[in-house]
């Protein structure tokens, strides 16, 4: 009987023993993990920052010998004409009327050009009128009128003979008016003084007053 005790008593002892080794406990925590510090992140290093554009200068010099524009003065040129000759307008001129005695009386005119201006007095009677009327003046001379420069100090001279009739019948103004062109828009008004006008003529532009005393 003693040996079967023994055979029992040992199978019970294996019994035991495997039930302890297969049932662990069951709130046994797994393995730690490993442990990690804070989570760090390696900062990319900053690019560095580009370098400020610089202003290109505005021109670049020029190669030495270059020859340099001279600045615009705003001036016109000393040889440059201030108005190329052409013919001469009313407007253009500056007119004068003088009273002579001579050769019975008369109305001698002046015409010159205004500074700055070079034109030609036209080789044609000057256009001679008085009053609203218009009482217009005849030519005095048989010959054909010329041309006259009118530049600067240049002068050229009319005369106007306001009466040529023997009677006593005239019509008396203070005024003249004076063209240089016809059909001239700018006619001048002249001062002459109260002055007997019947049946007027006038002489041709000359170049010295005493070329353009009127003769009737």
């Amino acid at each position: 009987m003693r040996p079967r005790r023994l055979v029992l008593t040992a199978v019970a002892v294996a019994a035991l023993a495997a039930t302890a080794t297969a049932c662990g406990p069951e709130n046994s925590d797994p393995a730690p993990a490993a442990a990690s510090g804070p989570a760090t992140t390696a900062a990319a290093p900053a690019a560095p920052a580009a370098p400020a554009a610089t202003t290109a200068p505005a021109s670049a010099p020029a190669p030495a010998g270059t020859p340099t524009a001279a600045p615009a003065t705003g001036k016109p040129s000393a040889s440059a004409p201030a108005q190329a000759a052409g013919t001469c307008a009313t407007k253009d001129v500056v007119l004068t009327a003088k009273a002579e005695s001579q050769a019975g009386g008369y109305i001698l005119l002046t015409v010159k050009a205004k500074p700055g201006v070079t034109c030609t007095l036209a080789a044609r009677l000057p256009v001679i009128a008085f009053g609203s009327g218009g009482i217009e003046a005849a030519k005095a001379e048989p010959t054909a009128a010329q041309p006259i420069r009118l530049s600067g100090s240049e002068a050229a001279y009319a005369g106007v003979m306001t009466k040529t009739t023997k009677d006593n019948q005239a019509i008396q103004f203070s005024d003249v008016i004076v063209a240089v062109t016809s059909p001239d828009p700018d006619p001048v008004s002249l001062p002459i003084g109260p002055t007997n006008v019947d049946k007027p003529i006038v002489t041709n532009w000359h170049s010295k007053p005493a070329e353009a005393v009127p003769v009737h």
